[in-house]
């Protein structure tokens, strides 16, 4: 099994690195605001590239991906390989691996969906895009904080587009709830009236199930905050270019709107706040 290190500490990265470590195989971590206490803390991201086997990168977005990987190129070589877990577009992802490969190194398109609880409990599911073999040849290492690694396709675009995809899907079901709930409210029904129906409803979904405590309570801690949200509905929607999505924009607005609204590190159900 080779070794792997984690760039990139937030939520779920510094979760993962616990993981790795847990396991014996993490080589080295750094984030961008120090963490030295974390297990086998690196000074820079280069003497992460130096230490592991495969880089994990789990940033906000493509600038910061691009920032790690302008300084950590150079350390790049045959045997190495770099699995990019942010959140992208597709163009971004085609112009990361160019990168990646000019170098010799290898790259897989590994997006995820989970948030915090299911990174803690290792419920992770990963979107996989390039060759078998890769994918293949990191199994080992991202079954230790996953579920499910699912493979998309060949191509690392898909996978970056079809992350993209999913966040739009929750974005827009977040936002129903959230009306649908303050409809309720107004009409007088309780919260207990309504998520019991909603219970035995066709449209409850695990989302609605995660959620609930965050909506009945106004505990907006974050598990995947406004500002993470806004930026990926940002880059789907200028990945969609002329095929406009009316519910993606809308939804971007309501981030948009959430984020200036003082919202941006709470988690994305504070879409709430704006109703009442």
């Amino acid at each position: 099994m080779k070794t792997i290190g984690v760039i990139g500490l937030g939520i779920i990265g510094g979760t993962w690195t616990k993981h790795y470590a847990a396991a014996g195989v993490l080589a080295g971590c750094w984030n961008r605001t120090p963490q030295p206490t974390r297990p086998c803390w690196k000074e820079s991201p280069e003497a992460v590239a130096d230490a592991a086997d495969a880089i994990q990168i789990v940033v906000a977005d493509p600038p910061a991906v691009q920032g790690i990987l302008d300084r950590i190129l150079p350390r790049l070589g045959a045997g190495k390989i770099v699995i990019q877990s942010s959140t992208i577009d597709p163009d971004s992802s085609d112009r990361f691996r160019t990168q990646v490969e000019a170098r010799g190194a290898r790259y897989l398109e590994a997006p995820f969906t989970g948030s915090k609880p299911a990174a803690e409990q290792r419920k992770t599911v990963f979107y996989l895009g390039g060759p078998a073999d890769l994918i293949a040849a990191v199994q080992p290492l991202l079954q230790l904080v996953s579920e499910k690694r699912l493979v998309i396709a060949a191509e690392p675009r898909k996978a970056a587009a079809l992350k993209l995809a999913m966040n739009l899907n929750l974005a827009v079901m977040l936002e129903g709830l959230c009306e649908a709930l303050t409809f309720a409210r107004r009409a007088g029904i309780s919260d207990d009236t309504f998520f019991d129906a909603l219970a035995g409803n066709v449209g409850y979904s695990p989302l609605a199930e995660l959620k609930e405590p965050k909506l009945r309570t106004g505990d907006f801690s974050p598990q995947f905050s406004v500002k993470h949200m806004h930026k990926d509905m940002r880059l789907a929607s200028g990945a969609a270019k002329d095929s406009p999505l009316p519910l993606l924009e809308a939804a971007r607005e309501r981030l948009q709107l959430a984020e200036s609204h003082g919202s941006a590190d709470e988690d994305f159900s504070a879409l709430l706040k704006l109703l009442a």
